[in-house]
C-alpha cells in the first residue's frame, strides 16, 4: 500500500461530513452493477477525510453486500483521521476513476463517488464472504482494516451523474466478465489478432479509420473502437446470450462472428 497525502490538514475532530457534490439523476439496476464493477476492478481509490486526501494503492476490497474494506495503518496520519471519523455518517469520501484497460485516447469511462461511514472491520463479516472475497481480503496489506458503509453513491459517466440506490447497490453483483476485463482484452489482443480482424469487419470503421481496438468487455457484449486522426467511434457488439464465466467467452465470440 502506498499513501500520498495531499491537501491541508483536517480539523482536529476529523469528522466533518463530506459533501458529495451536485445532485444526481436516479440510477437503474445496471448502474448499480456498473458501480460494483468499478470498485472491484479498480487498483486504487482516493480517500478524503475533511481536507486531507490519500491515494490508497492495492489497499481495498469489496464485501458481497457492497461494503468497502480499506487497509490503512492505524498509526499513520490517515489512520488517525479514520479513528476520529469512525461512526460519523458521511465523514468519509471515496473516489474511483474507471479507465479503459487499453492504451487509447479518452480512457476515462466513469467516475464513482461514495460518501460513507467508517468503522473498524468486524471479522464476523467473513462468515458471509465467498472464497474469492476472502482471498481478496487476505491479499490486503497487513495493517488495520476499516469497513466503509456507503451512505451515498454517485456514478458519473459521459451523461448526467446518477445517484445509485443503496438497496440496489447492495443487492448487485459485479459483472462476471468485466471484473477481469483487462486480462481478457490483453489476451484477445496478444493471442487472437485474427479474431479482432474479423470482429472489425462487423463495425462501420469509416474510410479514414487507422485501427480497430477492443476497449470494453462484459458479460453481454464487446465494444470496438474505430480510431480516426480526428476522433473515434465506439460500437457495441452484443453477445447472443450473457456469458457467465470466462470459459464461455470464446464461445460467445465464435457465435458473434458466425
Amino acid at each position: 500500500m502506498a499513501l500520498h497525502p495531499a491537501g491541508r490538514p483536517a480539523p482536529s475532530a476529523g469528522v466533518a461530513p463530506v459533501t458529495a457534490g451536485p445532485s444526481a439523476l436516479p440510477a437503474t439496476p445496471r448502474d448499480a452493477v456498473s458501480a460494483r464493477c468499478v470498485l472491484s476492478a479498480a487498483s486504487s481509490v482516493r480517500l478524503t477525510l475533511g481536507d486531507t486526501t490519500a491515494d490508497l494503492l492495492s489497499a481495498h476490497a469489496v464485501l458481497p453486500d457492497g461494503t468497502i474494506v480499506l487497509a490503512v495503518d492505524a498509526m499513520s496520519r490517515t489512520g488517525g483521521l479514520l479513528v476520529a471519523a469512525r461512526g460519523h455518517s458521511g465523514a468519509v469520501r471515496l473516489d474511483v476513476t474507471h479507465l479503459a484497460p487499453v492504451a487509447v485516447r479518452s480512457r476515462v469511462r466513469a467516475r464513482l463517488r461514495i460518501v460513507g461511514t467508517a468503522r473498524r472491520f468486524d471479522p464476523a463479516a467473513l462468515d458471509a464472504c465467498d472464497p474469492a472475497t476472502v482471498m481478496s481480503l487476505l491479499d490486503l496489506p497487513p495493517v488495520a482494516l476499516w469497513a466503509i458503509a456507503p451512505d451515498e453513491i454517485v456514478l458519473d459517466r459521459a451523461a448526467e451523474p446518477v445517484a445509485v440506490d443503496l438497496g440496489t447497490y447492495r443487492a448487485a453483483r459485479p459483472d462476471p466478465i468485466a471484473v477481469d476485463e483487462a486480462a481478457h482484452l490483453a489476451h484477445l489482443a496478444r493471442c487472437h489478432s485474427d479474431v479482432l480482424d474479423r470482429l472489425g469487419a462487423l463495425v462501420d470503421r469509416g474510410a479514414d479509420a487507422t485501427r480497430i481496438v477492443p476497449v470494453a468487455l462484459d458479460a453481454e457484449g464487446i465494444v470496438l473502437r474505430a480510431e480516426r486522426p480526428d476522433g473515434h467511434t465506439d460500437t457495441r457488439l452484443p453477445f447472443a446470450r450473457p456469458v457467465t464465466a470466462g470459459a464461455g467467452l470464446a464461445e460467445a465470440l465464435r457465435t458473434l462472428l458466425a
